[in-house]
Protein backbone atom coordinates (compact mmCIF):
# COMPACT_ATOMS: atom_id res chain seq x y z
CA UNK A 1 0.00 0.00 0.00
CA UNK A 2 1.45 3.59 -0.91
CA UNK A 3 2.36 6.10 1.82
CA UNK A 4 -0.49 8.35 1.00
CA UNK A 5 -2.73 5.15 0.86
CA UNK A 6 -1.68 4.47 4.49
CA UNK A 7 -1.61 8.14 5.85
CA UNK A 8 -5.13 8.64 4.65
CA UNK A 9 -6.15 5.21 6.19
CA UNK A 10 -4.12 6.66 9.34
CA UNK A 11 -6.81 9.73 9.62
CA UNK A 12 -9.58 7.66 8.87
CA UNK A 13 -9.06 5.59 12.06
CA UNK A 14 -8.41 8.66 13.72
CA UNK A 15 -11.63 10.40 13.19
CA UNK A 16 -13.29 7.41 13.91
CA UNK A 17 -11.61 7.19 17.05
CA UNK A 18 -12.19 11.33 17.60
CA UNK A 19 -15.49 11.32 16.61
CA UNK A 20 -16.49 7.92 19.39
CA UNK A 21 -15.36 10.29 22.25
CA UNK A 22 -17.44 13.76 20.78
CA UNK A 23 -20.90 11.97 19.05
CA UNK A 24 -23.52 13.43 21.46
CA UNK A 25 -25.06 15.92 23.66
CA UNK A 26 -24.93 15.49 27.18
CA UNK A 27 -25.70 17.21 31.25
CA UNK A 28 -23.32 16.14 33.48
CA UNK A 29 -19.63 18.15 34.86
CA UNK A 30 -21.42 21.59 34.57
CA UNK A 31 -24.36 21.11 36.95
CA UNK A 32 -27.48 21.89 34.24
CA UNK A 33 -25.44 22.99 31.58
CA UNK A 34 -25.61 20.74 28.22
CA UNK A 35 -22.67 19.50 26.71
CA UNK A 36 -23.01 19.42 22.75
CA UNK A 37 -20.40 18.24 19.99
CA UNK A 38 -19.66 19.81 17.03
CA UNK A 39 -17.64 18.84 13.92
CA UNK A 40 -16.02 20.94 11.51
CA UNK A 41 -14.92 20.22 7.91
CA UNK A 42 -11.77 22.71 8.04
CA UNK A 43 -8.93 23.56 10.19
CA UNK A 44 -9.20 25.74 13.26
CA UNK A 45 -7.79 25.86 16.20
CA UNK A 46 -8.79 24.37 19.28
CA UNK A 47 -9.74 25.96 22.58
CA UNK A 48 -9.37 24.37 25.87
CA UNK A 49 -11.72 22.51 28.07
CA UNK A 50 -11.95 25.14 30.56
CA UNK A 51 -12.29 28.03 27.80
CA UNK A 52 -12.98 31.09 30.21
CA UNK A 53 -15.85 32.80 27.83
CA UNK A 54 -16.99 29.48 26.63
CA UNK A 55 -17.91 28.70 30.38
CA UNK A 56 -19.22 32.35 31.28
CA UNK A 57 -21.46 31.86 28.10
CA UNK A 58 -22.64 28.27 28.88
CA UNK A 59 -23.53 29.72 32.83
CA UNK A 60 -25.63 32.70 30.63
CA UNK A 61 -27.50 30.17 28.06
CA UNK A 62 -26.89 26.53 29.70
CA UNK A 63 -25.35 25.23 27.07
CA UNK A 64 -21.23 24.40 25.35
CA UNK A 65 -20.17 23.00 22.72
CA UNK A 66 -17.08 20.97 22.12
CA UNK A 67 -15.69 21.37 18.94
CA UNK A 68 -13.51 19.61 17.20
CA UNK A 69 -11.81 20.52 13.58
CA UNK A 70 -10.58 19.09 10.22
CA UNK A 71 -7.12 17.33 10.57
CA UNK A 72 -5.32 14.86 8.15
CA UNK A 73 -7.74 14.30 5.50
CA UNK A 74 -9.68 16.59 3.24
CA UNK A 75 -13.48 17.23 4.06
CA UNK A 76 -14.68 14.86 2.00
CA UNK A 77 -12.67 12.33 3.65
CA UNK A 78 -13.85 13.73 7.35
CA UNK A 79 -17.49 14.04 6.53
CA UNK A 80 -17.16 10.18 4.59
CA UNK A 81 -15.49 8.57 7.67
CA UNK A 82 -18.43 9.87 9.80
CA UNK A 83 -21.04 8.27 7.25
CA UNK A 84 -19.48 5.23 7.57
CA UNK A 85 -19.30 5.01 11.23
CA UNK A 86 -22.87 6.56 11.51
CA UNK A 87 -22.10 8.38 14.66
CA UNK A 88 -22.60 11.87 14.37
CA UNK A 89 -21.88 14.46 16.71
CA UNK A 90 -25.07 17.17 17.45
CA UNK A 91 -23.46 20.42 15.15
CA UNK A 92 -21.84 19.99 11.85
CA UNK A 93 -20.74 22.03 8.82
CA UNK A 94 -19.61 19.75 6.29
CA UNK A 95 -18.38 22.11 3.98
CA UNK A 96 -18.04 21.18 0.64
CA UNK A 97 -19.60 17.56 1.53
CA UNK A 98 -22.76 18.81 3.20
CA UNK A 99 -24.94 17.16 0.32
CA UNK A 100 -23.52 13.92 1.65
CA UNK A 101 -24.79 14.31 4.71
CA UNK A 102 -28.60 15.35 3.46
CA UNK A 103 -28.58 12.46 0.81
CA UNK A 104 -27.69 10.20 4.06
CA UNK A 105 -30.99 11.48 5.42
CA UNK A 106 -28.96 12.52 8.58
CA UNK A 107 -29.85 16.44 9.28
CA UNK A 108 -32.90 17.69 11.18
CA UNK A 109 -34.88 20.51 8.99
CA UNK A 110 -34.80 24.08 10.50
CA UNK A 111 -38.12 24.99 9.72
CA UNK A 112 -40.38 23.78 12.63
CA UNK A 113 -37.86 25.76 15.00
CA UNK A 114 -37.40 29.23 13.35
CA UNK A 115 -40.63 30.88 14.56
CA UNK A 116 -39.79 29.80 18.10
CA UNK A 117 -36.65 31.43 17.88
CA UNK A 118 -36.17 35.08 16.27
CA UNK A 119 -32.46 35.45 16.54
CA UNK A 120 -32.26 32.84 14.30
CA UNK A 121 -35.08 33.76 11.98
CA UNK A 122 -33.91 37.67 11.73
CA UNK A 123 -30.51 36.37 10.42
CA UNK A 124 -32.54 36.38 6.53
CA UNK A 125 -34.78 37.27 4.70
CA UNK A 126 -38.35 34.65 3.96
CA UNK A 127 -36.49 35.32 0.54
CA UNK A 128 -33.38 33.81 1.64
CA UNK A 129 -34.63 31.14 3.27
CA UNK A 130 -36.12 30.41 0.79
CA UNK A 131 -33.06 29.65 -1.38
CA UNK A 132 -31.67 27.90 1.15
CA UNK A 133 -34.29 25.28 1.18
CA UNK A 134 -33.49 21.50 -0.77
CA UNK A 135 -35.50 19.51 -3.06
CA UNK A 136 -37.75 18.01 -0.06
CA UNK A 137 -38.29 22.38 0.55
CA UNK A 138 -37.08 21.82 3.83
CA UNK A 139 -34.36 23.90 5.46
CA UNK A 140 -31.27 21.90 6.86
CA UNK A 141 -28.57 24.50 6.95
CA UNK A 142 -28.16 27.76 7.25
CA UNK A 143 -24.81 29.60 6.40
CA UNK A 144 -22.62 31.50 9.37
CA UNK A 145 -21.04 34.95 7.59
CA UNK A 146 -21.52 37.95 5.54
CA UNK A 147 -25.24 38.61 7.64
CA UNK A 148 -24.73 42.27 8.38
CA UNK A 149 -26.92 44.19 11.37
CA UNK A 150 -27.80 47.46 10.86
CA UNK A 151 -25.31 49.28 8.86
CA UNK A 152 -22.39 47.58 6.65
CA UNK A 153 -19.41 48.56 8.46
CA UNK A 154 -16.87 46.90 6.82
CA UNK A 155 -13.12 47.63 6.67
CA UNK A 156 -11.43 44.69 5.92
CA UNK A 157 -11.74 42.30 2.27
CA UNK A 158 -13.34 39.90 3.11
CA UNK A 159 -12.49 37.89 -0.17
CA UNK A 160 -9.97 37.11 -2.46
CA UNK A 161 -7.16 39.06 -4.07
CA UNK A 162 -3.03 39.10 -5.07
CA UNK A 163 -2.03 39.93 -1.70
CA UNK A 164 1.73 42.10 -1.42
CA UNK A 165 3.62 42.66 1.81
CA UNK A 166 3.50 46.92 2.69
CA UNK A 167 7.58 46.51 2.90
CA UNK A 168 7.65 45.87 -0.46
CA UNK A 169 5.48 48.71 -1.66
CA UNK A 170 7.41 50.51 1.04
CA UNK A 171 10.52 50.08 -0.45
CA UNK A 172 9.27 50.45 -4.12
CA UNK A 173 7.80 53.99 -3.71
CA UNK A 174 4.05 53.30 -3.39
CA UNK A 175 3.28 52.53 -6.87
CA UNK A 176 0.55 52.00 -8.95
CA UNK A 177 0.40 48.17 -9.46
CA UNK A 178 -3.16 47.09 -11.61
CA UNK A 179 -1.85 44.16 -13.69
CA UNK A 180 -0.64 40.76 -13.61
CA UNK A 181 3.34 42.30 -15.08
CA UNK A 182 3.36 45.09 -12.90
CA UNK A 183 2.88 42.77 -10.05
CA UNK A 184 5.51 40.26 -10.53
CA UNK A 185 8.03 42.83 -11.35
CA UNK A 186 7.77 44.64 -8.37
CA UNK A 187 8.03 41.42 -6.46
CA UNK A 188 10.85 40.15 -8.33
CA UNK A 189 13.09 43.71 -7.99
CA UNK A 190 12.11 43.70 -4.21
CA UNK A 191 13.45 40.23 -3.74
CA UNK A 192 16.25 40.72 -5.92
CA UNK A 193 17.46 44.17 -3.75
CA UNK A 194 16.52 41.90 -0.42
CA UNK A 195 17.35 38.61 -0.85
CA UNK A 196 17.12 37.44 3.06
CA UNK A 197 15.31 38.49 6.38
CA UNK A 198 16.83 39.98 9.43
CA UNK A 199 17.74 36.96 10.33
CA UNK A 200 18.97 34.80 7.43
CA UNK A 201 15.69 33.56 6.16
CA UNK A 202 15.71 33.19 2.35
CA UNK A 203 12.79 35.71 1.16
CA UNK A 204 10.32 34.02 -1.09
CA UNK A 205 8.92 36.53 -4.07
CA UNK A 206 5.68 34.52 -4.26
CA UNK A 207 4.12 31.20 -3.06
CA UNK A 208 0.89 29.45 -4.17
CA UNK A 209 -1.63 26.94 -2.61
CA UNK A 210 -2.79 23.97 -4.77
CA UNK A 211 -3.71 21.69 -1.47
CA UNK A 212 -7.55 19.81 -1.83
CA UNK A 213 -10.20 22.65 -2.44
CA UNK A 214 -7.85 25.09 -1.71
CA UNK A 215 -6.42 24.81 -5.02
CA UNK A 216 -8.66 27.87 -6.23
CA UNK A 217 -5.51 29.85 -5.04
CA UNK A 218 -4.05 29.03 -8.33
CA UNK A 219 -7.25 28.50 -10.76
CA UNK A 220 -10.07 30.69 -10.49
CA UNK A 221 -7.89 33.99 -11.31
CA UNK A 222 -8.96 33.88 -14.62
CA UNK A 223 -12.38 35.64 -13.78
CA UNK A 224 -11.02 38.33 -11.45
CA UNK A 225 -8.48 39.63 -13.98
CA UNK A 226 -11.19 39.74 -16.56
CA UNK A 227 -13.18 42.32 -14.33
CA UNK A 228 -15.64 39.73 -13.22
CA UNK A 229 -16.76 39.17 -9.71
CA UNK A 230 -16.33 35.72 -7.60
CA UNK A 231 -19.30 34.01 -9.01
CA UNK A 232 -16.54 31.21 -8.09
CA UNK A 233 -17.20 28.38 -10.81
CA UNK A 234 -18.07 30.14 -14.19
CA UNK A 235 -18.22 33.77 -15.38
CA UNK A 236 -21.60 35.42 -15.98
CA UNK A 237 -21.78 37.43 -19.00
CA UNK A 238 -24.42 40.18 -17.63
CA UNK A 239 -25.07 41.34 -20.98
CA UNK A 240 -26.25 38.09 -22.74
CA UNK A 241 -26.71 36.06 -19.37
CA UNK A 242 -24.75 33.73 -20.74
CA UNK A 243 -22.60 31.33 -18.58
CA UNK A 244 -19.07 31.34 -19.68
CA UNK A 245 -16.01 29.09 -18.80
CA UNK A 246 -13.42 30.87 -17.26
CA UNK A 247 -10.81 27.95 -17.48
CA UNK A 248 -10.76 28.08 -21.14
CA UNK A 249 -10.53 31.91 -21.81
CA UNK A 250 -7.67 33.70 -23.37
CA UNK A 251 -6.64 35.69 -20.34
CA UNK A 252 -6.40 32.05 -18.29
CA UNK A 253 -4.02 30.97 -20.96
CA UNK A 254 -2.60 34.26 -20.51
CA UNK A 255 -2.54 34.06 -16.94
CA UNK A 256 -0.96 30.75 -16.57
CA UNK A 257 1.55 31.45 -19.40
CA UNK A 258 2.84 34.23 -17.22
CA UNK A 259 2.80 31.94 -13.73
CA UNK A 260 5.55 29.45 -16.25
CA UNK A 261 7.54 32.23 -16.88
CA UNK A 262 7.50 33.35 -13.13
CA UNK A 263 8.58 29.94 -12.32
CA UNK A 264 11.05 29.77 -14.54
CA UNK A 265 12.35 32.65 -13.23
CA UNK A 266 12.63 31.75 -10.04
CA UNK A 267 9.58 34.33 -9.01
CA UNK A 268 7.15 31.50 -7.87
CA UNK A 269 8.03 29.15 -4.54
CA UNK A 270 9.72 25.75 -5.89
CA UNK A 271 7.68 23.63 -3.27
CA UNK A 272 3.79 24.94 -3.75
CA UNK A 273 2.76 22.39 -5.76
CA UNK A 274 3.27 19.82 -3.35
CA UNK A 275 3.09 21.84 0.38
CA UNK A 276 0.43 21.52 2.46
CA UNK A 277 -2.44 23.99 3.74
CA UNK A 278 -0.46 24.03 7.36
CA UNK A 279 3.25 24.10 5.81
CA UNK A 280 2.08 27.24 3.89
CA UNK A 281 0.47 29.08 6.79
CA UNK A 282 3.67 28.39 8.39
CA UNK A 283 5.57 29.83 5.55
CA UNK A 284 4.06 33.05 5.82
CA UNK A 285 3.98 33.49 9.19
CA UNK A 286 7.84 33.66 8.72
CA UNK A 287 7.19 36.67 6.98
CA UNK A 288 9.51 35.50 4.34
CA UNK A 289 6.53 35.03 1.35
CA UNK A 290 6.27 38.49 -0.17
CA UNK A 291 2.84 37.89 -1.60
CA UNK A 292 0.17 35.41 -2.86
CA UNK A 293 -3.45 35.41 -4.19
CA UNK A 294 -5.86 33.90 -1.62
CA UNK A 295 -9.06 34.27 0.17
CA UNK A 296 -8.57 36.93 3.43
CA UNK A 297 -10.36 34.65 5.59
CA UNK A 298 -7.71 31.73 4.32
CA UNK A 299 -4.76 33.21 6.06
CA UNK A 300 -5.54 36.21 7.98
CA UNK A 301 -6.48 34.70 11.62
CA UNK A 302 -3.16 32.84 12.19
CA UNK A 303 -0.49 35.17 9.98
CA UNK A 304 -1.99 38.29 11.15
CA UNK A 305 -1.57 37.04 14.82
CA UNK A 306 1.68 35.55 14.43
CA UNK A 307 2.73 38.96 12.81
CA UNK A 308 1.71 40.83 15.44
CA UNK A 309 2.99 38.41 18.42
CA UNK A 310 6.89 38.74 16.43
CA UNK A 311 6.82 42.03 15.69
CA UNK A 312 6.81 41.32 12.16
CA UNK A 313 4.32 44.09 11.73
CA UNK A 314 6.34 46.23 12.58
CA UNK A 315 8.70 45.61 9.84
CA UNK A 316 6.10 45.86 7.31
CA UNK A 317 5.42 42.60 6.56
CA UNK A 318 1.17 42.63 6.99
CA UNK A 319 -0.56 41.99 3.61
CA UNK A 320 -2.73 44.66 1.57
CA UNK A 321 -4.57 43.35 -1.57
CA UNK A 322 -4.61 44.25 -4.97
CA UNK A 323 -7.63 44.61 -7.55
CA UNK A 324 -5.01 43.18 -10.36
CA UNK A 325 -7.25 43.06 -14.19
CA UNK A 326 -5.40 41.20 -17.11
CA UNK A 327 -4.88 44.45 -18.80
CA UNK A 328 -4.85 48.31 -17.93
CA UNK A 329 -7.76 50.16 -17.87
CA UNK A 330 -9.69 47.78 -16.70
CA UNK A 331 -12.47 47.89 -14.13
CA UNK A 332 -11.89 45.55 -11.48
CA UNK A 333 -14.68 43.52 -9.05
CA UNK A 334 -12.56 41.48 -6.46
CA UNK A 335 -14.54 42.82 -3.73
CA UNK A 336 -18.00 42.12 -3.31
CA UNK A 337 -20.00 44.86 -1.38
CA UNK A 338 -23.07 43.91 0.21
CA UNK A 339 -23.78 40.23 1.65
CA UNK A 340 -23.72 37.07 0.19
CA UNK A 341 -25.64 34.30 0.34
CA UNK A 342 -23.53 31.00 0.14
CA UNK A 343 -26.48 28.27 -0.04
CA UNK A 344 -24.17 25.51 -0.71
CA UNK A 345 -22.76 24.86 2.76
CA UNK A 346 -23.37 25.95 6.96
CA UNK A 347 -24.01 24.67 10.11
CA UNK A 348 -26.29 21.50 10.78
CA UNK A 349 -28.16 19.85 13.25
CA UNK A 350 -27.87 16.03 13.24
CA UNK A 351 -30.13 13.43 13.75
CA UNK A 352 -27.81 12.30 16.40
CA UNK A 353 -28.44 15.16 18.38
CA UNK A 354 -30.67 14.14 21.63
CA UNK A 355 -32.61 17.43 22.70
CA UNK A 356 -32.41 19.34 18.49
CA UNK A 357 -35.04 22.16 20.40
CA UNK A 358 -32.03 22.69 23.31
CA UNK A 359 -29.50 22.76 19.92
CA UNK A 360 -31.35 25.11 17.91
CA UNK A 361 -32.00 27.61 21.19
CA UNK A 362 -28.42 27.43 22.15
CA UNK A 363 -27.84 29.06 18.08
CA UNK A 364 -30.30 31.72 18.58
CA UNK A 365 -28.49 32.49 22.36
CA UNK A 366 -25.49 33.29 21.51
CA UNK A 367 -26.68 35.74 18.95
CA UNK A 368 -28.25 37.57 21.78
CA UNK A 369 -25.64 41.18 21.83
CA UNK A 370 -24.35 40.10 24.50
CA UNK A 371 -23.51 37.29 24.54
CA UNK A 372 -22.63 37.78 20.96
CA UNK A 373 -19.88 40.76 22.06
CA UNK A 374 -18.66 37.90 24.32
CA UNK A 375 -17.65 36.04 21.56
CA UNK A 376 -16.11 38.62 19.52
CA UNK A 377 -14.71 41.22 21.69
CA UNK A 378 -14.51 39.48 25.11
CA UNK A 379 -15.60 40.40 28.45
CA UNK A 380 -15.53 44.25 29.89
CA UNK A 381 -12.84 45.44 31.28
CA UNK A 382 -10.09 42.42 30.49
CA UNK A 383 -10.46 42.44 26.27
CA UNK A 384 -11.67 45.94 26.05
CA UNK A 385 -12.67 49.41 27.42
CA UNK A 386 -16.28 51.59 26.96
CA UNK A 387 -15.29 54.91 27.08
CA UNK A 388 -17.92 57.95 28.56
CA UNK A 389 -19.66 57.65 24.86
CA UNK A 390 -20.26 54.49 24.92
CA UNK A 391 -17.78 53.10 22.42
CA UNK A 392 -15.86 50.01 22.55
CA UNK A 393 -12.04 49.90 22.56
CA UNK A 394 -8.96 48.04 22.92
CA UNK A 395 -5.34 49.40 24.97
CA UNK A 396 -2.60 48.18 22.89
CA UNK A 397 -1.73 45.34 25.62
CA UNK A 398 -5.13 44.09 25.09
CA UNK A 399 -4.81 43.47 21.40
CA UNK A 400 -1.29 42.04 22.23
CA UNK A 401 -2.99 39.76 24.70
CA UNK A 402 -6.15 38.89 22.11
CA UNK A 403 -3.38 37.84 19.36
CA UNK A 404 -1.64 35.29 21.60
CA UNK A 405 -2.65 31.65 20.86
CA UNK A 406 -1.96 30.88 24.48
CA UNK A 407 -4.61 33.01 25.40
CA UNK A 408 -6.74 32.55 22.39
CA UNK A 409 -6.71 28.45 23.80
CA UNK A 410 -7.67 29.73 27.61
CA UNK A 411 -9.81 32.49 27.19
CA UNK A 412 -11.50 33.59 23.54
CA UNK A 413 -14.36 31.47 22.29
CA UNK A 414 -15.84 32.84 18.80
CA UNK A 415 -17.97 29.62 17.96
CA UNK A 416 -16.47 30.98 14.55
CA UNK A 417 -18.58 28.61 12.50
CA UNK A 418 -22.02 29.26 14.32
CA UNK A 419 -24.54 32.21 13.13
CA UNK A 420 -23.13 35.43 13.48
CA UNK A 421 -23.60 39.30 12.93
CA UNK A 422 -21.52 41.73 11.05
CA UNK A 423 -22.46 45.39 11.05
CA UNK A 424 -23.31 47.52 13.76
CA UNK A 425 -24.88 46.36 17.24
CA UNK A 426 -27.61 46.74 18.80
CA UNK A 427 -26.50 49.23 20.53
CA UNK A 428 -26.30 51.50 17.41
CA UNK A 429 -23.14 52.27 18.38
CA UNK A 430 -20.41 49.97 17.73
CA UNK A 431 -19.46 47.16 15.57
CA UNK A 432 -20.63 43.71 15.72
CA UNK A 433 -16.81 43.01 15.17
CA UNK A 434 -13.64 44.57 16.40
CA UNK A 435 -11.84 44.64 13.40
CA UNK A 436 -15.44 46.73 11.98
CA UNK A 437 -14.98 49.27 14.47
CA UNK A 438 -13.47 51.97 12.55
CA UNK A 439 -11.42 53.53 15.63
CA UNK A 440 -10.08 50.32 16.24
CA UNK A 441 -9.15 49.46 12.82
CA UNK A 442 -6.78 52.05 12.51
CA UNK A 443 -5.42 51.90 16.28
CA UNK A 444 -4.55 48.56 15.82
CA UNK A 445 -2.87 49.31 12.72
CA UNK A 446 0.91 48.86 12.70
CA UNK A 447 2.84 51.82 11.59
CA UNK A 448 3.94 50.51 7.84
CA UNK A 449 0.47 49.55 7.27
CA UNK A 450 -0.77 52.75 8.34
CA UNK A 451 1.50 54.50 5.91
CA UNK A 452 0.99 52.31 3.14
CA UNK A 453 -2.75 53.34 3.54
CA UNK A 454 -1.99 57.01 3.66
CA UNK A 455 0.46 56.56 0.63
CA UNK A 456 -2.56 55.35 -1.02
CA UNK A 457 -5.68 57.40 0.07
CA UNK A 458 -7.12 54.73 1.15
CA UNK A 459 -8.76 53.79 4.58
CA UNK A 460 -9.43 50.60 4.77
CA UNK A 461 -8.77 47.65 2.61
CA UNK A 462 -11.85 47.59 0.30
CA UNK A 463 -10.34 51.04 -0.55
CA UNK A 464 -6.55 49.03 -1.51
CA UNK A 465 -8.04 46.94 -3.67
CA UNK A 466 -10.75 49.66 -5.39
CA UNK A 467 -13.18 47.62 -7.11
CA UNK A 468 -16.29 48.89 -8.28
CA UNK A 469 -19.15 49.66 -6.05
CA UNK A 470 -22.41 47.90 -7.36
CA UNK A 471 -25.33 45.53 -5.93
CA UNK A 472 -24.83 41.95 -6.55
CA UNK A 473 -26.45 40.58 -9.15
CA UNK A 474 -29.64 37.78 -8.79
CA UNK A 475 -27.92 35.04 -9.41
CA UNK A 476 -24.64 35.94 -7.46
CA UNK A 477 -22.73 33.62 -6.38
CA UNK A 478 -23.42 30.85 -8.88
CA UNK A 479 -20.58 28.31 -6.79
CA UNK A 480 -23.79 28.49 -4.18
CA UNK A 481 -25.42 26.34 -6.96
CA UNK A 482 -21.73 24.44 -7.96
CA UNK A 483 -20.82 23.56 -4.45
CA UNK A 484 -24.12 21.77 -3.76
CA UNK A 485 -23.23 19.35 -7.33
CA UNK A 486 -23.35 15.58 -6.89
CA UNK A 487 -22.84 12.86 -9.29
CA UNK A 488 -26.41 12.32 -9.63
CA UNK A 489 -26.42 14.57 -12.66
CA UNK A 490 -24.38 14.65 -15.93
CA UNK A 491 -22.97 18.19 -15.02
CA UNK A 492 -22.47 16.88 -11.64
CA UNK A 493 -20.24 14.03 -12.74
CA UNK A 494 -18.60 16.73 -15.25
CA UNK A 495 -17.84 18.87 -12.14
CA UNK A 496 -16.43 16.52 -10.27
CA UNK A 497 -13.77 15.38 -12.91
CA UNK A 498 -13.22 18.56 -14.16
CA UNK A 499 -11.52 19.49 -10.34
CA UNK A 500 -9.54 16.65 -10.67
CA UNK A 501 -8.34 17.53 -13.68
CA UNK A 502 -7.11 20.94 -12.53
CA UNK A 503 -5.64 19.92 -9.65
CA UNK A 504 -3.56 17.51 -11.75
CA UNK A 505 -2.58 19.93 -14.51
CA UNK A 506 -2.37 22.99 -13.12
CA UNK A 507 0.29 22.55 -11.35
CA UNK A 508 2.26 21.00 -14.05
CA UNK A 509 2.13 23.32 -16.76
CA UNK A 510 2.66 25.74 -14.00
CA UNK A 511 6.24 23.95 -14.04
CA UNK A 512 6.21 22.54 -17.79
CA UNK A 513 9.82 23.04 -19.81
CA UNK A 514 7.34 23.31 -22.86
CA UNK A 515 4.21 25.50 -22.04
CA UNK A 516 2.37 25.36 -25.22
CA UNK A 517 3.01 21.19 -25.33
CA UNK A 518 1.71 20.65 -21.17
CA UNK A 519 -1.25 23.66 -21.86
CA UNK A 520 -2.82 21.35 -25.13
CA UNK A 521 -2.16 18.21 -22.97
CA UNK A 522 -4.48 20.22 -20.53
CA UNK A 523 -7.13 21.03 -22.30
CA UNK A 524 -7.44 17.69 -24.18
CA UNK A 525 -8.01 16.00 -20.65
CA UNK A 526 -10.23 19.07 -19.35
CA UNK A 527 -12.09 18.71 -22.49
CA UNK A 528 -12.29 15.18 -22.42
CA UNK A 529 -14.72 15.03 -19.22
CA UNK A 530 -17.29 16.89 -20.82
CA UNK A 531 -17.36 20.22 -19.05
CA UNK A 532 -20.11 21.32 -21.40
CA UNK A 533 -22.26 18.95 -19.18
CA UNK A 534 -21.54 21.23 -16.22
CA UNK A 535 -21.81 24.42 -18.00
CA UNK A 536 -25.23 23.46 -19.38
CA UNK A 537 -26.33 22.88 -15.90
CA UNK A 538 -25.21 25.71 -14.58
CA UNK A 539 -26.62 27.85 -17.48
CA UNK A 540 -30.33 26.44 -16.52
CA UNK A 541 -29.78 27.68 -13.04
CA UNK A 542 -28.69 31.20 -14.21
CA UNK A 543 -31.80 30.92 -16.15
CA UNK A 544 -33.74 30.24 -13.08
CA UNK A 545 -32.12 32.62 -10.85
CA UNK A 546 -32.35 35.51 -13.56
CA UNK A 547 -35.99 34.83 -14.47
Amino acid sequence: MKKATWQRVAAAVLMAVMLLGVAGCSKGGDGDVIQFTMFGAMPQPEINDDNEIMNLIAEKVGAKVKETWLTGQTAAEAIGTIIAGGDYPDFIDGGEAMMALYDEGVLVPWDDYLEKYPNLKALFTDEEWDALRQDDGKIYWANQFQNNYGENRATTHNDEAFWIQVRVLEWAGYPEINTLDEYYDVLTRYAEANPTMADGTKVIPYTMLCDDWRYFCIENAPQFLDGYPNDGSVIVDKENLKIVDYNTTPTAKRYFTKLNEEYKKGTIDIEFATQTYDEYIAKLSTGAVLGMCDQWWDFYGTVNDTFKQQGLDLLGCNYVPLGLTIDEGMDNRWHTYGDTLNVSSGIAVTTSCKDPDAAFKFMNDILDQEIHDLRFWGIKDVDYLVDEDGMFYKTPEMRMQWADKSYQASHRCLYAYFPQWRGTSRDGKNAMMPEEQTSEFFSDLAEPLRKCFEAYGANNYPDMIGSVVEENAPWFPMYSYSNAMTTATPGGVAWTKMGEVKHEWLPRIVMADDFEAAWEQYMAAYNAVNPQDFLSEMQEELDRRAS
